[in-house]
Order: C-alpha cells, then structure tokens, then sequence
C-alpha cells in the first residue's frame, strides 16, 4: 500500500508542462512526450522535466536539496566530469523534478521516464519489501508457544482421562475447554487499543502515525539513519562568521537584531560596514513586501538572501542603499571567473562592489582595509587571509570574499581591478537549537545516531560535531564514492560502516544499502528524510520518518510516521513513548497469559479430580472475552516508566516474554489456579455441595482472582497501595465494569442459563471472593520480602 502510494506521488511529479525547442521553434509540450536529444531551454523558477546534459550556462543555479539532500543551490557548468561522479557533484547535468532558482541556460534530454535519477528512486522504492515488525514477530511466536502448552496439557488430560475410564464425550469436552482457555482472544483488541491510544498521545507530541505497528517498532529502535539537512539543521542559510584583517566575529540574528555571541568587533567597525555595503549592492535577491513596508518574503540565492537579512539586522535601509547606488553595469557570477562585480553610481561618485572565491578575488585585489586605513596587500597578509580561509571551510562554512573600489575614473572595463579586500564571510546551514539534547538523550539510551547526507564530507564531520553526534577528535567519515557497489560489501567493509556515524555524498541506492546493513547486523533501524532521494530507505527501514513541514510527498507517503514539527527531538520524544508503550504491552501480555494459563491448568486439575466442576467453555469464552479484556485495556493505557530512555534497547531476538518471565506467569498462574482448587475442594468435601454448585464457585472465584490479579502488574520496586497500577483510573473503571457484569450475570435468569449457572446464596459468594484474594496476597508479600532483601543487600 505505502509502495502504491509513494509511486502515486511520484508519478505526480511527472506532470510537468515542458518548454522544447524542435525544429528551430519553441513550443510547450507535455513531459512524458519529451524524448532523449531534446534541447530544453532553462530560466528561473522553471521544474526540470527531465535528466539532461547542459550545453549553455548562464549563472545556472539549481535547488537539488530534494535529491541530493544538500541545502545550498548547486552552481552548474559545461565542463566534463571525471568517471565515477556523485549526483551532487555533476554540475554539467540537471535532473527531473528539481527546479531552476537562479540565471538561464540550455539543456539536451538524455533521460526520460524510468532512465532519469527519479525513476531510479522509483525502482528502488518498489524493490523494496516491507518487513515484519518487532512486536508482530513476538506475537507470533508467543502464540506458537500457547498452542504447544494446550496441546501438552491436552494429551496429559487425555492420558489421564483414558487411564481413569472416563467418558470419551468428557473428555472431548474438556479438551474443547482447554483450547478456547489457550487462546488469548482479547490480546489483539488490547494490542490494537493500546497502539491506537500511543498513536493519539504521539500526535500531541509532533509524529503523526500512519502504521499503527510502528508506535512500539521505534519504541525498539537501536539505529536512528537521519539526514542532515532540515532535520538535524535548520534548513536556512545564515552568516555566522565575519574575517577581517584584524579579527575574526561570530554573528547571529535574534529577534531580527544582530548579536555577537563572542564580542562585539573592536577594530573592524569600518570593515564591517564596508562589507555590508557591498554585501547589499553586489546582490540579486529580493526582498518582496506586503502590507505597507513590512518585509514577509525573501526569494534568490540563499547567500545572498542571508546578507541582505544580516544587513537589515544592522538596521540598514536595503531598498534606500540601492535606490543612493544605482547600478549601471554587472559581471554576472560564473564558474570561470568564480566571482561576481557590479559598478554603482551615487552621488559622490562611482561604487564597484564584488564577492566570490577567495584566491580569485584577491588576485583582483592590490590593497586591503584595516580598520580607518587602507594599506598595501602584501605577500604575507595575502597568505594570511587564505589560510584563514581555508580554517574556515574546514569548519563546514562556504566562505567568500568581499572587495571594493570607489573613484571617479571607473569604467564599465576596469570596475573590478585594483580594488581593496574588506573580509571574509562564513556562511552555514545551522544545526537546531534543542538538537544536541535531543541526540543525547538517544546517545544515553543506547541508540546509535548515523548521518546520511548528500552533503559534502567535512560540511557533515562540522554539523556532526556541533550537535554531539560524534567527539571533537572524531575524523571518520565514509563517501557514496568510496562505498563498494551494490551487492558487493565485504565484511571488513560491513565493520567499517557499522562503526561509522556520518556518511555524506550518499545516493538513495547507498542510504538503501546502509539500512540494510544495520538491519541484517540485528539492528531495528528507524529512518529518517524528506525528500525524493530518501524515499527507497524510508520504506526499507523497520521506521520510515518523514519530515511533515519540509518533506516532499514521496517522502510522506512511503514513511510510517510524519513529524508535524520536522524536529530530531520530536522523534526522541517519540522513541521514549514508542518505549513506555512496550513496557506497557508487556504488562498487559503478561497478564492475559497469566490468566488463560491459569484456566488451561484448572481445567485439567479439575478435570482429573473433579470432572462434573470443571469450568464449561462458555464460561471460559466469557471470562476471556469480557473479564479479562477491561483490565488488560487499562494496563495498556497506562503511563510508563519515565526512567525508559536510561536502559539500553531491547534485544529485537528476545521474546516478548523471556524464559524469566514465563517463570513468573507460571508462578501467577499456579497462584490463581490453587485458590480456584481450594474453593473447589472446600465446597465439595467441607460444604457438600453438588457439581453445579462446585462450578459455580470454581467461576467466580475465578473471575474476581483474575480481576485483583491486575494489581500484581505493578513494578517490583513499587509500593502496594501506591504505585503506577493503583495511579491508573482506567484499572479502577476497569474493575467497576467486570464486577458488575460478573454480578450481571447471575442476576439475568437468561445468562445464568447460557453460562449454566445458578443463584448462590451470600455466604458462598463471600467465601468465595475472599478465597480469590489469596493470590494477590501471597504474590504481594513475597515482593514485599524480596524488596526488603533488596535494600539490606
């Protein structure tokens, strides 16, 4: 079904109107009619209908983000690739279904349909098969085991009737009581109930679930894949840091004022404003207003965009700066000059303003601005300058240069010669502000965190480090490039990626092929994404996590759950909720079990000692579907162990309920099975009453043993009359409603005759429910002991 749907949302993106040139004339056509040599003209704002090889650039940018998961636009060029490229790094290529955000070109189809990069995601997403979920896997197996316990129980029955002479028609029917006692059948209502209400109380907390199994899966989770960008990010680029001659800012912008977390600049002021100024002019993004003057929108080069917000910070006039400089001529940005210039007339003269690559822009550059004084660009300040440009890319910023050159004899030809060097800006995509708990609260619980992000490496290593997914003196981190092909990891290679927590330049085949690694090393792996790139292991994953504000459809459709908030914190948020659910299905497994096992051994002990008491398989159907129901619907809403994501995940190989646990039901069961034996045997040889009669006490003693047993859920370490049971007002609804109806029952004269039962009179009924108190008394105080022992030791 999610495979259907993803493959509806993406076909959706083919619905393309495209602009072709055939036969010398420009004409609109419908994309799928597009055909391999096609030439397509590009202008900005334009969706790329097709993979293509570019032939003419013109300041090209591209939003690839969706695809290769990078934030910043790619810049394209016509120059040939080296073999073995990454999508992120095929500037000569533009590929269907991302967009145009800057300059114009022209492009010949070299692929169409199911040969472009988005039908290739397509594949991968309809190859990829879902896979059982944890708690479906534990379910099956404990129904596996309740099968083989009846059988045992019934052919020991059997044995034993046939050695004792009894009826064969008794036998039959005492067999018949035993399978419907070993059936559970009010454990998948309760699951289903307890999933549904996880999934209500995890939509107040931001994760909107479309698979109802997926509510306790991420409460297994032992490997979170996450994409970098929007996730662990911001999604936004901002300035954050500013490099003069003289010193080296941090900025950021906070209630749309400019602060500077590390000192404000001391002897820099001049250089500051002067690349503000030419930040502004030497700047193609607009600013679009509504509502008189109040800015709403920003649209163009993100770069660019981020100067303008950073100016504006400042308190600077932006749409006054620009009307005071008018610009008369410009150098557009291209791969081969790697910078951009732009001459300006004002009224005291001519502005040229220029940004771009370090090393090309101070080959232009002949003198440099310190502080009041302008002074020659010397050999050594030059070095100087690289080198702190290179420090600041190996920190993950995109760095560029600012220059600028006033003066009345500038022309339109040597605007961008000998002009002075103002500084440097650092530009980054930042991490969230709540992620770094968010990661470490996971770290604590025991949940390996892996990025995956079509980004360049040390962009990654830097944001991986920021937010405390790895340690400062960390360094590993693998390329798509590097990667073996598909299919062909060697288990020295399979090590490598199951110790490594940052993967950058990675394909949607690589991100498909690393899930399943972690999968088949026994790890429940939830993923996280949002765009059309992730789609493959988002489906693939045992969680698909979309990104509910950012993602794209694709991404939505094929995931499980959807963050409302497109927060890392709301998927730990989650995790440790997906964990209290489990504890709580535990709780209520453990007492259904407890209490069908319960009835499987009553059956046979009654049936060897006391065949005409032995309880009827109405009366067991009866408590299986309306006793035992309410109370197991009330321990799976209840509120969890907050101390969850302080323990390690569970081992997705173990049980549901572990050897330790069955020991533990046993003991309940053989608890509530001697008090229902005791009723049985009182009232046959000490009141003398008939089989009838016996069964009746053996059913009520029965149901109000197995309403207190609810009690006995509670955590070992807790108090008996205080603790998270006792707290649950849904247990306490839950006993009104089985009390009355068990009191119902006799009272109808009708469902005394089904349920074959007769009017008692109350002293029968008092020994009976005081009889039913002994298993909770006895397991109450041999936790009470054991907890005692506990806090002497």
């Amino acid at each position: 079904m999610q495979a259907r749907s993803s493959m509806n949302a993406l076909k959706k993106m083919d619905i393309i109107l495209a602009k072709v040139i055939r036969d010398g004339k420009a004409r609109s056509i419908p994309s799928e009619q597009l055909a391999p040599g096609d030439l397509i003209p590009l202008e900005a704002g334009d969706i790329i209908p097709a993979d293509g090889r570019l032939i003419t650039v013109n300041r090209l940018q591209c939003d690839e983000s969706s695809l290769t998961g990078e934030s910043l636009p790619s810049d394209k060029t016509i120059d040939a690739l080296t073999e073995n490229t990454v999508v992120g790094d095929q500037h000569n290529m533009v590929f269907k279904g991302t967009s145009v955000i800057n300059g114009s070109g022209k492009m010949l189809v070299t692929g169409i349909a199911a040969n472009t990069q988005l039908g290739t995601i397509t594949s991968l997403v309809e190859s990829s098969a879902d896979t059982a979920t944890p708690l479906d896997k534990k379910l099956n197996k404990l129904s596996r085991k309740l099968i083989w316990i009846t059988i045992g129980m019934t052919a020991i029955f059997a044995v034993t009737g046939f050695i004792q002479g009894k009826a064969v028609l008794t036998i039959i029917e005492t067999s018949i009581a035993l399978a419907v006692a070993a059936i559970p059948e009010g454990l998948p209502i309760v699951a289903t109930v307890a999933l549904s209400y996880g999934m209500l109380l995890m939509a107040r907390r931001n994760a909107i679930v479309k698979k109802l199994s997926a509510v306790e899966t991420l409460g297994s989770t032992g490997v979170i894949l996450t994409d970098k960008t929007g996730t662990l990010t911001e999604n936004k680029i901002y300035a954050d840091t500013f490099a003069f001659r003289d010193e080296t800012v941090k900025v950021h912008i906070e209630n749309n004022l400019l602060i500077f977390p590390e000192g404000e600049i001391k002897l820099s002021t001049e250089n500051f404003d002067k690349l503000l100024l030419t930040g502004v002019l030497c700047n193609n993004a607009l600013i679009e207003t509504e509502d008189g003057d109040k800015r709403t929108k920003f649209s163009g080069d993100p770069v660019e965009v981020a100067l303008l917000k950073i100016a504006i910070a400042e308190g600077l006039d932006t749409d006054a700066l620009k009307k005071q400089y008018v610009r008369i001529a410009e150098v557009p940005f291209s791969s081969e000059m790697m910078m951009m210039g732009t001459l300006h007339q004002s009224p005291s003269g001519k502005f040229a303003a220029a940004k771009g690559s370090v090393e090309r822009l101070l080959e232009k550059c002949r003198q440099v601005q310190s502080g009041a004084a302008i002074k020659t660009l010397d050999s050594e300040t030059r070095k100087a300058i690289l080198l702190k440009s290179t420090q600041m890319a190996a920190g993950g910023l995109r760095v560029l240069a600012f220059a600028y050159r006033p003066g009345k004899l500038i022309n339109e030809h040597n605007y961008m010669d000998d002009m002075i060097y103002v500084g440097m800006a650092g530009f980054l995509d930042p991490p969230r502000i709540d992620i770094k708990g968010a990661i470490l609260n996971c770290r604590n619980a025991g949940i390996k965190i892996v990025m995956i992000t079509g980004d360049h490496p040390q962009t990654a290593l830097n944001i991986a480090r920021t937010v405390g997914l790895i340690d400062e003196s960390d360094k590993n981190v693998i390329t798509g490039k590097e990667l073996p092909k598909s299919g062909s990891l060697t288990k020295a290679w399979i090590k490598k990626i199951l110790n490594t927590a940052v993967f950058a330049r990675a394909s949607p085949g690589q991100k498909l092929e690393i899930a399943g690694v972690f999968q088949k090393a026994g790890f429940i792996v939830a993923m996280t994404g949002d765009g059309v790139n992730d789609a493959p292991a988002l489906k693939k994953a045992d969680v698909g996590i979309a990104m509910g504000i950012r993602g794209t459809q694709v991404a939505k459709e094929t995931a499980s759950i959807i963050l409302k908030d497109d927060s890392f914190t709301s998927i730990a948020e989650a995790v440790a909720h997906g964990r209290e659910i489990f504890q709580n299905i535990q709780k209520f497994v453990v007492y259904l079990i407890s209490c069908n096992l319960s009835e499987i051994f009553i059956v046979t002990v009654l049936g060897i000692i006391t065949p005409g008491a032995t309880l009827l398989p109405l009366q067991i159907l009866f408590l299986n579907m309306v006793t035992d129901i309410f109370p197991a619907l009330a321990l799976g809403l209840g509120t969890g162990d907050k101390t969850v994501m302080k323990e390690p995940p569970r081992d997705p190989k173990k049980n549901i309920i572990t050897n330790k646990g069955w020991l533990v039901i046993a003991l309940y069961s053989a608890a509530i099975t001697s008090a229902v034996v005791i009723a049985v045997v009182y009232c046959k040889d000490v009141l003398h009453a008939d089989d009838k009669v016996c069964n009746n006490v053996a059913f009520i003693t029965l149901t109000f043993a197995q309403l207190f047993h609810v009690f006995n859920m509670s955590s070992d370490d807790s108090g008996f009359l205080k603790n998270e049971i006792t707290r649950n007002k849904f247990v306490w609804i839950a006993l009104f409603i089985c009390s009355a109806l068990a009191f119902m029952v006799f009272a109808i004269p009708g469902m005394r005759l089904v349920l074959d039962l007769s009017v008692l009179p109350f002293k029968l009924w008092a020994i009976t429910i005081a009889i039913s108190l002994l298993p909770l008394v006895v397991i109450q105080s041999y936790k009470a002991v054991r907890k005692m022992n506990k806090q002497k030791d």
